[in-house]
């Protein structure tokens, strides 16, 4: 809703907006939001980067579900988002959360 409002205002949504609006999502453990939101990202054409993801995959963690966070690995692998070690730790915490 956030997004939409901002684009009827003229207010260009870029890639730190959106890497803001996931990292709210993750502390607020609303990891399916911040889900969309990436995905919203790349309907709006906005390139996401190693934060991004990064905040995508600790919400994931947070909730314990490894398997998103492991997908993302791989989209940023694709989307050649070079990864760092906050990735690499939140996708191994995300699993350890999980039992796997």
């Amino acid at each position: 809703h956030l997004f939409h409002v901002m684009a009827q205002s003229k207010v260009e949504c870029d890639t730190i907006m959106f890497s803001a609006a996931i990292s709210a999502c993750g502390k607020a453990y609303e990891w399916q939001k911040a889900l969309q939101i990436l995905s919203a990202m790349a309907h709006n054409q906005v390139e996401s980067n190693n934060f991004t993801f990064n905040a995508t995959i600790s919400a994931c963690e947070k909730h314990g579900k490894w398997e998103k966070a492991l997908q993302l690995l791989s989209v940023m692998k694709q989307k050649r988002v070079e990864s760092n070690i906050t990735t690499c730790n939140a996708a191994i915490s995300a699993c350890e959360k999980a039992g796997e």
